[in-house]
C-alpha cells in the first residue's frame, strides 16, 4: 500500500463529489470511532465502494471482485485504497479470512451483502457471507443506503446536471450470540436482518426484494 495514498485520495475524491455532485452524507454520528466495524450497503453503481470510504471518518477496506486486480496498475491503485481481492461465484475461503482478520485487528470492513450491483437499482436477494462474517466475527454492523450513484457512470457523466447522491448512515447494532454453527436457515435469517437494516435507509423504490421492510 503507498502510504498517504488512501487520506490523499480521500481528500481529492470529496473535492470533486462536492464540484461535480450534490453529495449528501447523512448520520456520520452514527460512525463509532473506534473498534472492529462491519458496514453493510447496497449497490447500485460503481463508485460506491469510494463514495462510503470519502464519506465516513474511519480508514476503509472493502473486498472487490476479482477481475479488478488483473490489471497490475489498478490492482496497485485499489490495494492501496483499502481493497482486497474475493472470488464471485464460490465460497472464497481466504478473502473471508482476511475479512476477519481485519476485523480481529479491529478495522472497519466494507460489504456488499447482495455480491454485485444492482441494475435494476432496487435490493436483490442477499448472499450469505455478510452475516457469516459479522457472526464469527461479532463486529458492530453499520448499515448504510446509497442513492443516487447509478448516475456516476461513462466518462462524460459530469457534464450534465450534478447528480444528487446520498449516503445515508443508520446506527450501528449488533446480531444475536451464536454459540454453535449455524444452519443455512439461521444464516438466512441473519442475511434479511442486516437486509432490513438497510432497506430502513431507502426510499421505497429501491427496497426491492425487501419493499416490505422499512418505514
Amino acid at each position: 500500500m503507498l502510504p498517504g495514498f488512501y487520506e490523499a485520495s480521500r481528500v481529492v475524491i470529496r473535492m470533486l463529489l462536492l464540484l461535480l455532485t450534490r453529495w449528501q452524507v447523512k448520520g456520520k454520528e452514527n460512525v463509532p470511532s473506534q473498534g472492529p466495524l462491519l458496514i453493510v450497503a447496497n449497490h447500485i453503481g460503481s463508485a460506491d465502494p469510494v463514495l462510503i470510504c470519502a464519506g465516513i471518518s474511519r480508514k476503509v477496506a472493502f473486498m472487490a471482485k476479482e477481475e479488478l486486480f488483473r490489471s497490475k496498475f489498478f490492482g496497485l491503485f485499489i490495494r492501496s485504497f483499502g481493497a482486497f481481492p474475493v472470488h464471485r461465484g464460490r465460497i472464497d475461503r481466504k478473502a473471508f479470512n482476511q475479512a476477519n482478520q481485519l476485523l480481529a485487528e479491529g478495522k472497519a470492513l466494507l460489504m456488499f451483502p447482495e455480491g454485485r450491483r444492482s441494475h435494476n437499482l432496487q435490493l436483490q436477494t442477499a448472499l450469505l457471507g455478510s452475516a457469516l462474517v459479522a457472526s464469527r466475527s461479532r463486529a458492530l454492523i453499520l448499515p448504510v443506503g446509497i442513492s443516487g450513484s447509478e448516475k456516476i457512470q461513462g466518462v462524460t457523466w459530469w457534464l450534465s446536471s450534478r447528480p444528487r447522491i446520498t449516503v445515508n448512515i443508520g446506527r450501528p447494532f449488533s446480531l444475536p450470540p451464536v454459540h454453535s454453527r449455524l444452519t443455512r436457515e439461521e444464516l438466512t435469517e441473519l442475511t434479511d436482518s442486516i437486509m432490513t437494516h438497510i432497506a430502513e435507509l431507502l426510499s421505497p423504490e429501491y427496497r426491492g426484494d425487501y419493499v416490505g421492510q422499512g418505514n
